[in-house]
């Protein structure tokens, strides 16, 4: 039993089918048995393609009129038009036989067959006023009764009804005889007319892949070689029959009392001349007698002559144009069957294979998606709007977003025919495409030491693939189609960008992403999510704080981010989220994730910090950032940076730091220099680079490294050797590092953190000082404590500030200077005023 979620459980408007879940029972699934595929076959051989774009209208009128129309594709019907089609060989073979060979002595079983016949096709005419019909512009089944009753009545009917006529019992109740005369005998040969039957009969069976095609062209051939055969000879017969002398015509002087001779003797002796007529130049025993012999021969053979010609020329550009498609689409089924068979692959990969084959020559046929690409692009996206848009706009992940993203989307977006039990998607396989379902069904299938169990089913207006999509990550399940199904495919790039177009639509489409999923949580979709044993049963969703920083959605990461989510979570190897947007160069999310306050010193599993990850991609801007943060916490930070760097002797990171102004001899939280560590690990290339940008090699005793190698390098240095310096681009007010002593004098302020300039003003203006306020403010350079920069606003402001409070914008007193950041405005405000 299927659980169809109620609106209020899911984002789905009323309007939009929402997946189906399979909560009471999982069903087991195996290989399709090998009979599966011929019934997918059979399927598709009568399948009718539905219209491109949302169809419901049209659904909804061949559902409407399904109880009282029958389908031209019913195996009923089909049974019922073979039936036909052997009467009609019927027909075809007794009516000529009677007029010629029966015309004195009629039959009365014949005569009691000829009316069930004609009882028969009447049956059909009033049957076919409830058959629908494909119409040949559009290619579509037509169910309205209306219709169909007027194009039967415009084309065929009266036909059919002169066709169906008994003439045989009007002739007896006007003239009381049952021979019938010339008139009721040409109006028989209407009867001719249901010969049309017989080539639909073969068309179909010509492109059914259950018959050989070989064959059936070869009974198609043999049928109308036979009826010609078997029309002519009894036409022949019928001049001799008529013959007022009896000795004077082709059958007589062969056989003087032809007429008393048996039945099966005349009859074959017709065959023989029309066979030997039709396929010879010469007659021997039987040949033409009098004059209307010799008249009907002549039309006979220029007949044969011109019909000959036209079968062998309509044949052959029929076998060879017409049929080109039917043979290639023959060959590459045959092509197909031996490729399965001789690699010995599973039925149900099999029914695949030949299922998808027949459904392309059907899809191909119409020539849709040809033509469509051939217009002109503007035409193209008009196309695409008029027939997709109604379904986009029904998509969850797109509720509440802007046309233009819509717009944009679907004119990316392909429209594919897939057939039944054929997989779209594979469970492990990589997120290349999303699809939106346009008809038909999509079951959701998770594959277990080769067992398969179906967990939901999805329904026109909803979309599968785009959990993979969104969260990078291997597809969790395999989706796999129920039904003929038609799809709307979007590549995932043009999804994404899409997406970074408008961030206010940016992030409408990820919050309809959590909430449609949180909300389908027992689907176990992706693994994403994860329970954090919260009171309201909510799953923690904080795992989606690294696929968001991962994708350098910065308004999004800020959503989740006001929703208290924790943003220091870490992956199974300890990398945060800020360790992945440093590592990717997200600066805004790095922001974004410094505003809310997350730890920036915290390690991965293998020691890195997001400080370590910036600078290692080279990503400067951010680096910058995260150097100032931590530099406030962490006077350290710059020697713990650049040990790290001389302990793995990583040159490039090495460099990247010196560009950046850290200063070479900063000491790490354990008192150890760059230069220290290099030496005691006795790396060359290390110790020459740290030596040559000015590093202090202090005492060297206690190191190994060779005495004279030091002071050639030494030696190089004070001739001007070239070293590294700062980066121009890097700006002075974060980058300007600190000289010894500066450092020395104040150990509290870590080496190479840059020097900051803040304005200072006298007074505050929110405590009414306006004749202090009125004064002009300076721009000053941060000294190294509260002190210093007390004792200079004394001296810009002419008075004594050594007992003044150092005030923030919002009035809140600073007692450190630790927490003054670059560019702050500060208000020294007199206690004694």
């Amino acid at each position: 039993m299927g659980v169809k979620l109620s609106p209020a459980d899911s984002l789905h408007s009323p309007s939009t089918s929402s997946i189906m879940l399979r909560n009471h029972h999982h069903r087991e699934r195996e290989d399709c048995p090998s009979s599966s595929t011929s019934d997918d076959l059979r399927y598709l051989s009568k399948v009718i393609l539905p219209p491109l774009g949302d169809s419901t209208d049209y659904a909804q009128n061949q559902a409407d009129s399904t109880s009282r129309i029958i389908s031209p594709m019913d195996s009923r019907y089909r049974c019922w038009e073979t039936l036909m089609v052997l009467l009609v060989f019927y027909s075809a073979w007794v009516y000529p036989f009677e007029v010629a060979f029966l015309n004195y002595s009629p039959s009365r079983g014949l005569c009691i067959a000829d009316n069930i016949v004609d009882l028969f096709f009447a049956v059909d005419i009033v049957l076919t006023f409830f058959v629908a019909y494909i119409d040949r512009t559009t290619q579509l089944l037509v169910c309205e009764p209306r219709k169909i009753a007027v194009r039967y009545l415009a084309s065929w009917f009266w036909m059919d009804v002169a066709s169906t006529v008994p003439f045989e019992a009007l002739a007896f109740l006007f003239t009381g005889q049952r021979r019938m005369g010339l008139s009721f005998s040409l109006l028989g040969s209407l009867r001719f007319w249901r010969i049309r039957r017989v080539k639909q009969f073969f068309t179909r069976l010509e492109k059914d892949i259950r018959f050989s095609y070989f064959w059936v062209r070869c009974a198609r051939l043999l049928s109308v070689t036979l009826f010609l055969v078997h029309c002519a000879g009894c036409l022949y017969y019928l001049l001799a029959d008529r013959y007022p002398h009896q000795g004077k015509t082709w059958i007589g002087a062969v056989i003087p009392n032809f007429r008393e001779t048996s039945l099966w003797i005349r009859y074959i002796s017709a065959l023989y001349w029309s066979i030997t007529t039709m396929t010879t130049v010469g007659y021997g025993d039987m040949h033409a007698v009098n004059a209307m012999e010799m008249i009907f021969i002549i039309f006979y053979m220029l007949f044969n002559l011109g019909l000959t010609a036209y079968l062998i020329g309509n044949m052959t550009n029929l076998v060879v144009e017409g049929t080109r498609r039917t043979m290639e689409f023959r060959n590459s089924i045959e092509s197909a069957s031996s490729f399965v068979s001789r690699n010995r692959l599973p039925p149900r990969l099999r029914g695949q294979i030949l299922a998808y084959m027949c459904l392309r020559f059907k899809a191909e046929s119409l020539n849709q998606q040809q033509l469509i690409e051939q217009l002109p692009r503007t035409i193209c996206n008009s196309i695409r709007q008029h027939l997709f848009l109604p379904t986009v706009e029904k998509v969850y992940l797109f509720k509440g977003v802007s046309r233009e993203i819509l717009l944009l989307l679907v004119a990316d977006m392909k429209a594919e025919y897939i057939p039944p039990r054929e997989d779209v998607i594979l469970q492990n396989e990589a997120p290349d495409d999303v699809y939106i379902i346009v008809s038909g069904e999509v079951e959701m299938i998770d594959c277990e030491m080769e067992k398969e169990r179906a967990v939901g089913a999805f329904l026109s207006g909803d979309m599968f693939g785009e959990v993979g999509a969104l969260c990078s990550r291997p597809q969790s399940f395999t989706y796999r189609t129920k039904t003929l199904s038609q799809l709307l495919r979007l590549k995932t790039s043009a999804l994404l960008e899409a997406m970074q177009t408008k961030q206010d639509d940016n992030v409408t489409m990820f919050k309809n992403f959590l909430q449609h999923h949180k909300k389908l949580k027992d689907l176990r979709i992706g693994d994403i999510w994860l329970e954090a044993g919260e009171e309201d049963g909510d799953p923690n969703m904080s795992i989606n704080l690294l696929t968001v920083a991962g994708t350098g959605n910065a308004a999004f990461l800020d959503e989740l981010l006001k929703a208290r989510l924790d943003p220091d979570i870490g992956d199974s190897k300890g990398r945060t989220a800020l360790h992945i947007a440093a590592s990717k160069g997200h600066e805004d999310c790095v922001l974004v994730l410094l505003k809310h306050a997350c730890n920036v010193h915290l390690r991965d599993m293998d020691g890195n910090t997001a400080l370590w990850d910036a600078i290692s991609a080279k990503h400067h801007s951010i680096f910058r950032i995260l150097f100032h943060c931590a530099a406030i916490s962490d006077p350290y930070i710059a020697g713990d940076l650049l040990c790290t760097a001389a302990k793995r002797n990583d040159l490039t990171v090495m460099k990247e730091l010196l560009k950046h102004g850290l200063h070479v001899d900063a000491k790490d939280r354990h008192g150890q220099k760059a230069i220290q560590i290099a030496m005691a690990e006795n790396q060359d290339d290390m110790v020459k680079l740290l030596v040559m940008n000015g590093a202090d090699i202090g005492s060297t005793d206690k190191y190994s490294f060779p005495a004279m190698r030091l002071n050639e390098m030494l030696q190089k240095r004070e001739v001007g050797y070239q070293i590294m310096v700062p980066d121009s681009s890097s700006p002075t007010e974060l980058l300007l590092g600190k000289n010894d002593r500066e450092q020395e004098s104040n150990p509290g302020r870590s080496k190479g953190l840059c020097c900051s300039r803040v304005s200072i003003y006298r007074g505050h203006p929110e405590l009414r000082m306006d004749r202090c306020c009125t004064e002009a403010g300076r721009l000053v350079r941060l000294p190294n404590s509260l002190e210093e920069l007390k004792s200079i606003a004394g001296e810009k402001f002419g008075f004594d500030a050594t007992n003044a409070l150092v005030l923030d914008e919002q009035g809140a007193e600073i007692d450190s200077i630790e927490v003054i950041r670059d560019n702050d405005k500060l208000y020294i405000v007199d206690p004694n005023i």
